[in-house]
């Protein structure tokens, strides 16, 4: 079997989860990791597989099928998501709901340029969440859409936080509220505003003589990731980060409700996700995305794609026969 080369471009949660996810896809081989770290001070798990700084991964170019790109979404993939395009087939998370389209256009002009498919805003919200509304209102085309994550970690929201000046370690938890959840679930079609639905929960560890008033203002005054939303700062030391808040849980809920026929016949559907590992999971998505990546440029295509763009069979492993035997 030939092997997709994969390339990982940060080796941080996401990073390693996406080593492992490769790890457990029998067509996939992983190549290389990019750091901007010191080469020798970043330990992974593969053996054998070189890991390279950041600023030689051009000459890699036509050695990597898929490089999945880990970094954050506040100020890495914007500037990586692009630039890495123009010599890369690529694949990242970049979850900042209001600027993705900026950012696929951006990705879409330098993927093009190289001849390349980047696939952007891949995970599970921007993702798998993103195709359930998408099926969901286009079955019940009169009707409301809920999204309720949590609760768990925000991987964007914590490495968000932790850019703030004065914050050495910090973690963000976004919590759901429960009675809307359960007025949606009645299919009564309740309308909430953003800081009605949740409520966001962040732990930060300060550096020295830090200001903590200032961090806490800058935190909940952040646009499109606090402002909107009642939050609570807590300051804590990094012991207690690690004992108390190590793991990496999420999830969440897409709900539909609406109506069909001249009756008014109601009904809800509901997708939901219970996860473990946040950054695990999130990476296994990744990975599926970058076997359609590569099948997508070797039939030539190019520019940036987003799961709407995708189509299912191009995910999985197993032939288009065994998929209509097994599956439909």
């Amino acid at each position: 079997m030939e092997k997709i080369r994969i390339g990982i471009a940060g080796y941080g949660n996401i990073g390693r989860g996406v080593e492992l996810a490769v790890e457990r896809s029998e067509d996939m081989e992983l190549k290389a990791v990019f750091t901007r770290r010191a080469p020798e001070t970043v330990g992974i798990m593969t053996e054998g597989v070189p890991i390279v700084h950041m600023d030689e991964i051009s000459s890699w170019k036509g050695d990597i099928d898929v490089l999945v790109l880990c970094g954050g979404s506040a100020t890495d993939l914007p500037v990586m998501g692009p630039e890495l395009a123009k010599n890369f087939n690529t694949i990242d998370s970049f979850d900042t709901h209001a600027k993705i389209p900026e950012y696929f256009a951006n990705v879409d002009a330098a993927a093009k340029e190289g001849g390349n498919v980047g696939i952007i805003s891949v995970g599970w919200d921007p993702g798998m969440f993103s195709l359930n509304r998408l099926y969901a209102e286009s079955i019940l085309v009169q009707g409301d859409t809920y999204t309720f994550w949590g609760k768990g970690v925000s991987q964007g929201h914590s490495d968000a936080i932790r850019r703030v000046p004065g914050v050495k370690n910090g973690i963000q938890y976004t919590v759901p509220v429960e009675e809307a959840i359960e007025k949606v679930r009645g299919g009564c079609g309740p309308k909430f505003t953003t800081r009605e639905k949740h409520w966001r929960e962040c732990y930060v560890v300060p550096e020295e003589g830090a200001d903590l008033k200032e961090i806490e203002k800058t935190i909940k005054n952040m646009p499109n990731y606090f402002s909107d939303y009642d939050t609570a700062v807590s300051f804590i030391t990094e012991e207690e980060l690690k004992e108390n808040h190590s793991k990496m849980p999420h999830g969440g809920f897409v709900i539909r409700s609406g109506e069909t026929g001249k009756e008014g016949s109601k009904h809800v559907i509901e997708y939901s996700l219970k996860l473990d590992s946040n950054p695990e999971f999130t990476a296994s998505v990744l990975v599926c995305y970058a076997r359609a990546a590569y099948r997508l440029s070797k039939k030539g295509e190019s520019g940036a794609k987003t799961v709407f763009d995708i189509a299912p069979a191009l995910l999985s492993m197993k032939t288009a026969e065994e998929l209509r035997a097994e599956l439909l």
